[in-house]
């Protein structure tokens, strides 16, 4: 029999799988202290999400002397706060859950899309405030304009599709997938970041959080932002993250919120989390969401059972099939 730990919440259907397979969950959330003095170590797996970090010191005091866990499991799709090549180094076998949200993250940035471009987020604060803003909440139409994705895997080609259907032309930027990939998608490939934004008014990100991507959406880069349409259309300019926080430079986005460069930005991820008291938050021409892009029933219960599939494989001696390492 294994031990699981689930530190930031499962599924309910996927904890039974695992039971029903001979396991055992506590489902419980360890604060950093406790990981630290090695609240793992009486366990052979854990599966967290994005709130649990698994730092080299919290990994290093989860694996002694041959005991310990030998399996993460991150509950979604990020691995940045796991450091994979320590966990390696101690035979711990990382994997995720890349697929199970895909649907989930389109429609979230689908909707800061459109809530950007036809100010609902604006409109409904002055709503509530009393105030009736028919005549100064003038939007502007997706259709003609130009969506530039930064990374182009699975969520962003889904973000395409819709987008697509919606009459937008497609760029995007990702030195990792072929071109013909996105010719499919009639979709313009281009082999460096600031030519997706001198040509886009509408810039969603779509890539992993790593040294190369840290504040790759950086005050530079928005100021190449061209903030008319194709179509001709003065819409201005539009920057959406649902991908990771630190991707998106927030005190440029602030500055180009101010200085008129960026109509509005849209974040469901933060560089710090929980984000309170953000700058951003001031601004009226900000709107976000708390990291809830896979948020739904449907994904939560698609990650879950992926998950436990992962972790029952691993607790029967089998290679994982999503194993990161």
């Amino acid at each position: 029999m294994g031990r699981v730990a689930v530190t930031d919440g499962m599924d309910k259907k996927a904890v039974e799988m695992i039971v029903s397979s001979g396991h055992e969950v506590v489902i419980k959330h360890y604060s950093k202290e406790e990981l630290l003095s090695g609240a793992l170590v009486n366990f052979d797996a854990v599966v967290i999400r994005s709130a649990t970090k698994m730092t080299e010191e919290v990994i290093l005091a989860s694996r002694k002397l041959n005991k310990g866990i030998t399996f993460i499991g991150r509950a979604g799709v990020g691995v940045d706060n796991i450091d994979i090549p320590i966990a390696t180094e101690n035979n711990i076998t990382v994997c995720n859950t890349p697929r199970a949200s895909t649907r989930s993250v389109v429609e979230m940035t689908i909707a800061h899309l459109l809530a950007s471009c036809r100010n609902i987020a604006i409109a409904d604060r002055k709503l509530r405030e009393g105030v009736w803003a028919k005549k100064e909440l003038v939007g502007s139409e997706l259709s003609g304009k130009s969506l530039g994705l930064i990374g182009y895997g699975r969520i962003a080609q889904g973000v395409g599709t819709v987008a697509k259907a919606l009459g937008m032309e497609l760029h995007a930027y990702d030195p990792y997938v072929p071109e013909e990939v996105a010719r499919k998608q009639d979709c313009i490939l281009y082999k460096d970041v600031d030519s997706v934004f001198k040509m886009c008014t509408h810039i969603s990100i779509h890539c992993n959080l790593t040294e190369e991507t840290y504040h790759l959406a950086n005050a530079s880069r928005i100021n190449l932002m061209p903030g008319k349409g194709s179509d001709g259309i003065e819409c201005g300019n539009h920057l959406i993250n649902c991908a990771r926080g630190g991707i998106v430079d927030e005190n440029a986005a602030l500055e180009g919120l101010e200085s008129g460069q960026l109509s509005t930005v849209a974040l469901d991820v933060f560089e710090v989390e929980p984000a309170i008291d953000n700058p951003l938050f001031k601004n009226e021409n900000f709107h976000g969401t708390p990291h809830i892009g896979a948020a739904t029933k449907e994904a939560q219960e698609r990650i879950g059972t992926e998950m436990a599939e992962l972790i029952i494989e691993h607790l029967e001696g089998k290679k994982p099939s999503t194993a990161l390492n």
